[in-house]
């Protein structure tokens, strides 16, 4: 008999993430490995229990240094369920991203983060460092979950979206780097 815990996408994780907006331009953390080059919108995993805006907050305050009041409240924009075989020892956890959109203004994109440090399960660090992108310019980059050929089909940073539900992300369309 298999433990259920080994058992791949046996466990569902939810994540937060944010498409904060600044004009015309979109912050990314660019996450830079041996051979490849990825972004992730900033965010990352609900703790048990956690309500979806306060892990939002959360995420955002550790990431970029942005906090509550400065900018617009969040509007969920899209939801995809990632079913990504990855690499490593770890079963991978099927997970449902939340990408919820915000606003904030040229002063408060000053004084945010221009890094951020991921710490790894051996205690070291990984950089990210915040890129702040042409929304209409990112259906070609390298964005996990692949958000980008639909954030640049956007006709304007605060269009209205009908329809919440992206493509799942498996196997069969995604290839992990």
């Amino acid at each position: 008999m298999t433990e259920q815990g080994s058992i791949p996408f046996s466990r569902i994780k939810i994540r937060v993430g944010a498409l904060v907006f600044c004009g015309d331009h979109v912050a990314f953390l660019r996450r830079e490995r041996p051979g490849s080059v990825h972004y992730t919108p900033p965010g990352g995993n609900v703790e048990d229990g956690e309500d979806l805006l306060d892990a939002l907050a959360r995420e955002l305050d550790e990431e970029l240094g942005l906090h509550p009041g400065q900018h617009t409240p969040p509007e969920l924009l899209w939801v995809t369920d990632q079913r990504v075989t990855r690499p490593g020892p770890t079963p991978p956890p099927r997970k449902l991203h939340l990408i919820y959109r915000l606003h904030i203004t040229d002063d408060v994109r000053a004084h945010l983060a221009t890094e951020e440090h991921d710490e790894l399960p051996d205690g070291s660090t990984e950089t990210g460092y915040v890129d702040w992108i042409d929304y209409r310019k990112t259906a070609e980059l390298p964005i996990f979950p692949p958000i980008g050929p639909a954030l640049a089909a956007l006709t304007s940073p605060a269009a209205h979206i009908s329809d919440a539900g992206l493509p799942a992300v498996t196997d069969h369309n995604y290839t992990w780097v």
